[in-house]
C-alpha cells in the first residue's frame, strides 16, 4: 500500500474514532445535560463519574480507552500490506496522535472536548500491553493513599516511558509516550489552578477525604 495514502487513511480514521463524544452522549442520555456545563466542565470519564454516577463513568472510561486501542488497531490493519516495519510504527504513532486530537477537539462539538487521558491509556495498552497491569497497580496504590482518582491516574501514566525503556527496550516508544503525556498534562494545568484556588492549599488539592470529595 502507498505509505502516503496509508497515513492519510489512518489520520482520518484516528480523528473520527477519537472524536466520538462518549461523555457528551452519556450526559444527554442519563441527565439530559451537556457534560461540559457541569462539574469540572471536562468532557471526560472522571467528570462523568462525579457528575453522572459510577456506571456511566465506567462506560465512558472503557469507551474512551477503546478509542485509543481502535485507532492504533486500524492503523496496523491499514498498514498490513506494507513491508517497512519502521514506517508501520510511525504511522501507528501518527494515528494515536490524531485519536487524541479528535478526543480533545471533536468536530461535532465545535472542537471542545476532553483532555486525552483515557484514549492515551488505550494507545499505550495496545502498543505495550504491560502498561495495563503495571499502570493499574500504581493507580490503585496512589488512589488508596490520596483518594484522588484524577491525580492517581495522572501519576500512574508516568510509568509509560519507563515500561517502554525497561520492559520493551524501545527508544521510540520512550520518546513517543513522553511527548504524548504532555498533551493531557498541559491541558490539565487550568484545572489544577482552579482546584488550588478553591482548596486554598496544595495539601487540600492532593489529599482528599474520600473518593467523592471534589474541588
Amino acid at each position: 500500500m502507498n505509505e502516503v495514502l496509508a497515513a492519510i487513511l489512518v489520520i482520518i480514521a484516528g480523528y473520527i474514532m477519537g472524536s466520538i463524544p462518549s461523555a457528551y452522549i452519556a450526559g444527554r442520555l442519563v441527565k439530559g445535560v451537556d457534560i461540559r456545563t457541569i462539574g469540572s466542565h471536562n468532557m471526560g470519564a472522571m467528570n462523568t463519574f462525579y457528575s453522572l454516577g459510577f456506571l456511566p463513568g465506567l462506560i465512558v472510561l472503557v469507551t474512551d480507552i477503546l478509542k485509543g486501542v481502535s485507532g492504533i488497531a486500524i492503523a496496523r490493519l491499514v498498514c498490513g500490506l506494507a513491508t517497512d516495519g519502521g514506517t508501520i510504527v510511525i504511522i501507528e504513532m501518527i494515528a494515536g496522535l490524531f485519536v487524541i486530537i479528535g478526543h480533545n477537539f471533536p468536530v461535532w462539538l465545535k472542537f471542545k472536548g476532553g483532555k486525552g487521558g483515557a484514549p492515551l491509556i488505550g494507545i499505550m495498552i495496545f502498543l505495550m500491553p504491560w502498561s495495563l497491569p503495571i499502570g493499574f497497580g500504581i493507580f490503585a496504590i496512589i488512589v488508596g493513599i490520596s483518594r484522588f482518582p484524577t491525580l492517581s491516574y495522572g501519576l500512574a501514566m508516568l510509568c509509560f516511558p519507563f515500561i517502554a525503556w525497561l520492559i520493551y527496550g524501545r527508544g521510540d516508544y520512550v520518546i513517543y509516550s513522553s511527548v504524548m503525556l504532555l498533551i493531557p498534562y498541559l491541558s490539565y494545568i487550568p484545572r489544577i489552578i482552579e482546584m488550588k484556588s478553591k482548596g486554598g492549599s496544595w495539601s487540600r488539592v492532593i489529599k482528599r477525604k474520600n473518593l467523592k470529595d471534589r474541588l
